[in-house]
């Protein structure tokens, strides 16, 4: 294979991956006109076209769904070997591009992320912040933060925090107002403070266990949005209960500007797990985080 082939191989999986020519030119640095010329030349010399492109979006056509299956996890192994190399330099070095949740983020990958690149100046971290469930892979993300039960049966998961556990809060003012709940269908009569979901657009539905009941209930009210601290704000504003794991509202129970219900409906559950690819080896940057996160769960 010809050097200009690898060339033209990764260019077109830049574009296919980002679904856009503006946004892969930036990721490989090259201008846009370049990178379309280095597409339709590769299309040529093949005989058969691999995108297909609109005013609005650009995707793979099926031939080029196929070879981006093909070529993607090749390019990933390529990179992975040539960022294990760094195993022979005396610090270890590099990117690591990690997805995770606003709460995980804050809590669990901070910590060690900062004393990552305290110990480590030529590691670069990078955190992407959502909610959503997102394709690493496809997205080149080394690695991703979710809960236990929404990570992928096909990635390789490591613990790297403790259990979790909700809680139904509202302000002294709301419950002023109206008798605090008593059980789940309680929660019918009360003015709710609902969770947008980013990815999905939907609402999420509140999930109450005990014993052998487990509920999933759909609530209603006044505010709804996809940010937790607005949430809480709506919260402690007396527009009605909300439901966001208990480390957002441990501080307003104890001073008392919260009030918690519904609490033996709250059982622990498992809490956030790091994964990524199960083909792809860790590069020594990555080694060193999953320790710290490791050691920051054994804490």
């Amino acid at each position: 294979m010809r050097r200009d082939d690898l060339v033209d191989l990764n260019a077109f999986l830049a574009v296919a991956q980002e679904r856009s020519f503006t946004r892969a030119a930036a990721r490989l640095g090259v201008s846009q006109s370049a990178l379309s010329h280095t597409v339709r030349r590769l299309e040529t010399r093949l005989g058969v076209r691999l995108l297909s492109r609109t005013t609005r979006s650009v995707a793979p056509t099926e031939a080029g769904e196929r070879l981006v299956a093909k070529l993607g996890p090749a390019f990933d192994e390529i990179e992975g070997q040539l960022s294990a190399l760094g195993e022979l330099r005396e610090r270890p070095a590099g990117t690591i591009r990690i997805t995770a949740t606003q709460h995980s983020a804050e809590t669990i990958l901070w910590p060690a992320v900062h004393r990552l690149m305290t110990d480590y100046p030529e590691v670069k971290v990078e955190i992407s912040v959502d909610s959503g469930l997102r394709d690493i892979v496809a997205e080149r993300f080394d690695a991703g933060v979710r809960l236990s039960e929404r990570v992928a049966a096909d990635m390789i998961a490591v613990r790297i925090g403790p259990d979790l556990r909700m809680a139904a809060v509202a302000s002294p003012d709301y419950f002023a107002r109206h008798p605090a709940p008593t059980t789940p269908q309680d929660l019918a009569t009360h003015v709710c403070i609902n969770l947008r979901l980013s990815t999905l657009g939907d609402l999420y539905a509140w999930e109450l266990d005990r014993d052998d009941q487990h509920l999933r209930l759909r609530v209603d009210g006044q505010f709804t949005s996809n940010d937790v601290p607005m949430i809480l704000r709506a919260a402690r504003a007396g527009f009605g209960i909300a439901f966001l794991p208990d480390q957002y509202v441990l501080a307003d129970v104890a001073s008392g500007r919260l009030v918690r219900v519904l609490e033996d409906w709250c059982p622990p559950f498992a809490g956030y797990h790091l994964y990524y690819p199960s083909r792809r080896q860790p590069t020594p940057a990555f080694a060193l985080l999953l320790d710290l996160l490791r050691e920051g769960a054994r804490e």
